[in-house]
């Protein structure tokens, strides 16, 4: 079942407009790592402030929060701004488990592995890589394939300086968009339970309790260094989606997703929020390794590795 307001229960963090105690902007579940300087990158995300300008934030006493590396403490916080206070207008993109299956992300998968070797979050090592074992590490897209449309219309392939092999495997599916994730971090990944914070070093902050004991942490270094590695504007995407999911307001529902057979999942979807969303996701995930992208093409004989000559990088056309 779908719940809305599940990612609210465990809060000890709650945010407000000094002016207005009735009204909840956001909060946070506090997980290790979270500085006040951090506290203010987040709730600058999840509010808008009319007409724009500088806020501070007060806690309970009054007392105003520095925008110093002190971690944060529980409580209430209260936004103190010259302008009108409320919840930010951006919408959260829709997100469950990237299913990736279709030969056409074979390659993404490919070079993921052999660029990373290792969940580059808990930086645990795949012993059996060597002999072709994965079992337990997958390949995750930062910027979900279920939105391929929009990657194209907010100009991401643009950003894109590895290109697949093929223009029919689309650029979503550049290494520069993937990570090499445990099975089970790559759940809470898609989930928006944790992120990456790009602006602080690469530091995982956690919007849920931590089971793993990642908050706080960082990415793994060797792939900063690594010339392949995923775009920082991706993971500012990413960190700012988790940010707006788990934050603001009461934040987004959470979605069942391990439906057993029998299961009325369309049922479950239709009577749910963001039906029409979830159903994207559902038809993508589980029809996607039914459809060929460019059937056109192949009946035409067109070369599918042509690239657009023009601007260097893959043609979106159809």
């Amino acid at each position: 079942m779908s719940r809305e307001g599940a990612r609210a229960l465990a809060r000890d963090v709650f945010i407000y407009d000094l002016r207005d105690f009735d009204t909840l902007l956001g909060g946070l579940v506090l997980t290790a790592g979270v500085t006040n300087a951090n506290f203010y990158a987040v709730v600058d995300i999840i509010i808008d402030i009319s007409p724009p300008g500088p806020f501070f934030l007060q806690d309970e006493n009054g007392e105003t929060i520095a925008q110093d590396a002190q971690p944060l403490l529980p409580g209430r916080y209260f936004v103190v701004a010259d302008g009108t206070v409320k919840k930010a207008a951006e919408a959260a993109f829709t997100r469950m488990m990237s299913f990736q299956t279709g030969t056409r992300v074979d390659e993404f998968r490919d070079e993921v592995r052999e660029r990373d070797g290792r969940c580059v979050v808990t930086k645990e090592e795949n012993l059996n890589k060597e002999f072709g074992l994965w079992e337990g590490f997958e390949a995750a897209h930062i910027f979900p394939l279920a939105y391929e449309h929009q990657w194209k219309t907010q100009g991401w392939t643009q950003q894109i300086t590895i290109l697949p092999s093929r223009r029919s495997y689309g650029t979503i599916n550049s290494v520069q968009n993937g990570l090499l994730l445990r099975d089970d971090i790559h759940t809470l990944f898609d989930s928006y339970h944790f992120s990456i914070n790009p602006d602080d070093g690469y530091k995982i902050i956690c919007f849920q309790r931590d089971s793993k004991r990642i908050a706080g942490t960082f990415l793994d270094a060797r792939l900063l260094n690594n010339t392949r590695r995923p775009l920082e504007t991706l993971l500012r995407w990413h960190f700012r989606q988790a940010v707006l999911t788990n934050m603001k307001g009461v934040g987004e529902p959470h979605f069942e997703h391990d439906f057993p057979p029998g299961s009325d999942i369309m049922g479950d979807i239709q009577s749910g929020p963001k039906a029409a969303e979830r159903m994207e996701f559902e038809l993508f995930g589980r029809l996607a390794h039914h459809i060929d992208l460019y059937p056109e093409e192949k009946q035409a004989g067109v070369d599918t590795d042509k690239e657009d000559k023009h601007n260097g990088n893959v043609s979106d056309k159809g």
